[in-house]
């Protein structure tokens, strides 16, 4: 399994994700845990 493949699976794509994909599931989960605006317990580890 190929370094690049590895960060799809961690954004939770497939190898046929588009750009606009790719952005909009990095951007949701840096929000998630962003300490500033997540309300989650776990934000800042």
């Amino acid at each position: 399994m190929g370094v690049i493949w590895k960060r799809y699976k961690v954004l939770g794509l497939t190898k046929a994700a588009t750009q606009d994909d790719i952005k909009r599931v990095y951007r949701k989960l840096a929000r998630k845990y962003h300490p500033d605006i997540s309300k989650e317990s776990n934000a800042e580890e």
